[in-house]
């Protein structure tokens, strides 16, 4: 498992970790039934708090990307419903693009910006 974490960022630690796991679901790096590594193992390799790692581990739970099985631990499983999913997107792209417009970023550059980002990924899920 790679994870890559910023500490001088000012996204706090636990964000960037449930990023980089779903990131790598994205890409096919991590498959359904995956297990993730133990909250100690995985806070001993990145050099982090165990807190932290929990705290990722159950956003992701909370959000359908990892189920916590009392003999695997956090294991991938995608189980979230369309549906939500979108009203979930819908709500974080309307502060993304308000951010944009006030930018003066256009309707245009953003579509060409969402496009070079999907460009990135294959029918199957992962990174071209």
């Amino acid at each position: 498992m790679y994870i890559k974490i910023d500490f001088n960022s000012d996204e706090a630690l636990y964000l960037q970790l449930r990023n980089q796991i779903i990131i790598g679901i994205a890409t096919s790096q991590y498959q359904e039934g995956d297990t993730l590594p133990s909250v100690r193992q995985l806070a001993d390799t990145i050099g982090i708090n165990m807190h932290t790692v929990n705290k990722a581990y159950s956003v992701l739970r909370q959000e359908g990307f990892v189920k916590v099985d009392r003999r695997r631990g956090a294991v991938i499983a995608i189980d979230i419903d369309k549906l939500q999913a979108m009203e979930e997107l819908k709500k974080d792209m309307q502060v993304l693009l308000a951010k944009s417009r006030c930018k003066r970023i256009s309707r245009e550059e953003v579509h060409a910006l969402i496009d070079e980002i999907y460009q990135n990924y294959d029918g199957n899920g992962g990174m071209k």
